[in-house]
């Protein structure tokens, strides 16, 4: 199995003011106050607690971080293999040294990205990564109204344990926001809603779908056509390749458009752009149109691609990016694969490796479980 890829950055300097009652650690006068007066810097003893959780699954897990405090220190203590991609200028680091950070480990192809400070990282973290991968917050700072944050620094490192076994987790997205620390130091409460990140939550299968504690599939097809189709209304501009399978059939059927069970589809803008594409039509296509693919996983294995979808190429993947690939897959489907990863086997092993690691799943309207994909090697 491919080992997991953990971003890593802490704030060193993230609740550095709340002991010695500044409201705050945002700023580098703060910070100098506060060092001034004796604080001592915790965040790095909060981001311990959540790395412990991680010992027993060390040898399945590679750590990108920032050097020193910002993460390499504590990553190394904690006995995990690490990987330093990032350097900050000076000792007392900055907004822009967590930014950069941010940047740099997002090069690696991260399945998460594990942050220790407060709301201000938080902040600083939305900035760069936004939806682009899940993240997930340890508390360590003074300010803590965002929901990306775990409850406590142990429960944070248990649901990345969760991901690191290759357990079903839903994928939330939560809610950036920071209060004016000027404002709040005069006695006002003024918090902002900057944006909303992607963060791993333990899954909970009995929901309103459900009958009898198991999925009712006409529902979930609906629910999940719902979520796919509100995609579509907001990006009418893109081109969305509908891959083989009952699951996009679905989708294709909420619309009212004719669909190519064991074929591939053209929509743009909720109307049939093509019926039953070559790889060459599909490859022409999307090098006109920003796109994005709505796929599942076909056949008894697992395969996301190779095996019935051979339209969808290896230059058809490449040109749509990762990013823009919607799988799409009820619970119950996921669950009938016993734990075994989704399967890339494109017949370009370099893009089979670059395919590799969690992904989103839509399960539902607004649904999400991250599941891990490997390559075609790996998977049997």
């Amino acid at each position: 199995m491919r080992a997991f890829k953990l971003g890593l950055i802490v704030n060193p300097f993230a609740g550095i003011g709340g002991a010695l009652a500044l409201k705050g650690s945002d700023g580098k006068q703060i910070r100098e106050k506060a060092l001034a007066m004796g604080a001592q810097k915790k965040a790095n003893d909060k981001a311990r607690l959540a790395l412990l959780e991680l010992t027993a699954n060390k040898d399945d897990l590679i750590v990108y971080t920032a050097a020193g405090e910002m993460g390499e220190y504590i990553s190394q203590q904690s006995g995990l293999t690490t990987h330093v991609v990032y350097t900050p200028s000076s000792i007392q680091t900055e907004s822009d040294d967590t930014e950069n950070a941010a940047k740099a480990i997002l090069a690696q192809n991260v399945d998460l990205l594990l942050f220790a400070g407060g709301d201000g990282t938080a902040r600083n973290i939305y900035d760069v990564v936004q939806q682009k991968v899940p993240v997930l917050g340890v508390p360590a700072g003074c300010k803590i109204h965002s929901g990306v944050y775990a409850i406590t620094p142990k429960s944070a490192g248990r649901v990345v344990n969760m991901l690191i076994s290759g357990d079903i987790v839903s994928l939330n997205d939560a809610e950036v926001k920071d209060i004016d620390e000027d404002k709040f130091r005069q006695g006002q409460v003024l918090a902002k809603y900057y944006g909303e990140m992607r963060v791993p939550a333990e899954l909970r299968y009995v929901q309103a779908v459900k009958m009898g504690g198991k999925e009712s599939d006409e529902l979930v097809l609906i629910d999940i056509a719902a979520d796919i189709i509100e995609n579509m209304q907001e990006h009418p501009e893109t081109l969305f390749v509908m891959g083989s399978g009952s699951t996009v059939a679905s989708i294709m059927d909420e619309l009212g458009l004719e669909n190519t069970l064991l074929g591939v589809d053209l929509v743009l803008n909720q109307q049939l752009l093509h019926k039953d594409a070559t790889a060459e039509q599909v490859l022409s296509h999307v090098q006109q149109y920003p796109s994005k693919l709505v796929i599942t996983l076909i056949g008894g294995q697992g395969h996301l691609f190779g095996r019935g979808n051979q339209q969808l190429s290896p230059a058809v993947i490449e040109s749509i990016g990762r990013q823009n690939i919607l799988v799409v897959a009820t619970k119950t489907k996921l669950q009938t694969l016993q734990g075994r990863p989704l399967i890339c086997d494109s017949g370009d092993w370099q893009l089979d490796e670059k395919m590799s690691g969690l992904i989103p799943v839509i399960t539902g309207y607004k649904d999400l479980v991250l599941y891990p994909v490997n390559h075609q090697e790996e998977g049997n």
